[in-house]
């Protein structure tokens, strides 16, 4: 068994955008530059964005944050995001879920333009990636896919079993791992909450993705021998011998799933920090896009 390592991975992606970002500036051309936008005061919302914001700055990137109070209304969000599609300084938006009850999530994700969509979920990137045309992907997914070719990880040909069917993760990633593509070319079963015989769809899997939220729920009776197994879960539970007072569980039962394995990802340590990773290499493409000309 061996650890797919998303913090080796993810540094290696940084590694690289530092250097490409380096070249930028020895050219006297700026840095990509994230704009973030965050509402209200979540603790979770939080961190996230203080480590994409962080990342940003390792990476040489210039990021902005923009901060909106829990009461904003739905119109100052989408005139903030109109904003930033029109500044030409900028170019990844990405807007921090999940939003205040009275803010519309579809509305906030159609009114950022498709050229600065970075989080890869407006409906044209979504419909670019259905018809495998470039386009900005969904970061977590993303992140997978460059987790398997990092680590070099045979797929054509193999049974792909996903669990979820997000928007955000389960369906994106059943769609890139059918795809043409020397990691991809999977046969691909797509399942969720409705699906029988769920056991025995993943007993005939050589690759797992769960992605549904649910601490432990992958257990050793549902994975055949030497499959791989990416765990894309990562909950709170409650967990007193914690100073945070909580533990971060995926939704793999890890310590019975793993012996099984040829290849699997902790939680944490894993498929959360190839998100930040991708989101980055969105951002850089997003540039490079707007300023082609510039960077011959």
């Amino acid at each position: 068994m061996e650890l797919l390592d998303g913090k080796k991975v993810a540094q290696s992606v940084k590694d690289a955008l530092k250097l490409e970002t380096a070249r930028l500036r020895s050219l006297q051309l700026r840095a990509p530059h994230l704009a973030a936008i965050l509402i209200g005061h979540d603790g979770a919302s939080e961190t996230y964005v203080a480590s994409k914001i962080k990342n940003c700055e390792e990476t040489g990137f210039l990021s902005s944050l923009i901060r909106l109070p829990v009461e904003v209304s739905e119109k100052e969000v989408l005139d903030t995001i109109g904003q930033l599609n029109n500044r030409d300084d900028i170019d990844g938006i990405l807007v921090q879920l999940p939003l205040p009850v009275h803010v519309s999530e579809q509305q906030v994700i159609n009114s950022i333009d498709p050229a600065k969509d970075v989080d890869g979920f407006h409906p044209v990137s979504t419909g670019k990636m259905v018809q495998g045309m470039p386009t900005f992907i969904p970061a977590t997914p993303y992140g997978i896919m460059l987790m398997l070719e990092y680590y070099g990880i045979p797929t054509i040909g193999k049974h792909a079993v996903v669990i979820g069917r997000s928007n955000i993760v389960g369906r994106p990633i059943s769609i890139l791992l059918s795809q043409q593509g020397t990691y991809a070319n999977c046969t691909v079963t797509l399942c969720h909450s409705r699906t029988t015989n769920l056991k025995e769809i993943c007993l005939g899997a050589d690759i797992i993705v769960a992605a549904l939220g649910k601490p432990g729920f992958l257990t050793a009776d549902m994975v055949k021998e030497n499959a791989v197994v990416v765990d894309v879960g990562i909950t709170r539970v409650a967990d007193d011998s914690k100073k945070s007072g909580f533990a971060l569980k995926g939704d793999v039962d890890f310590i019975q799933v793993a012996p099984k394995c040829s290849y699997i990802t902790p939680v944490p340590g894993g498929v959360g920090l190839m998100t930040i990773a991708a989101l980055l290499k969105n951002t850089f493409n997003a540039y490079l896009l707007r300023t082609q000309g510039d960077t011959n």
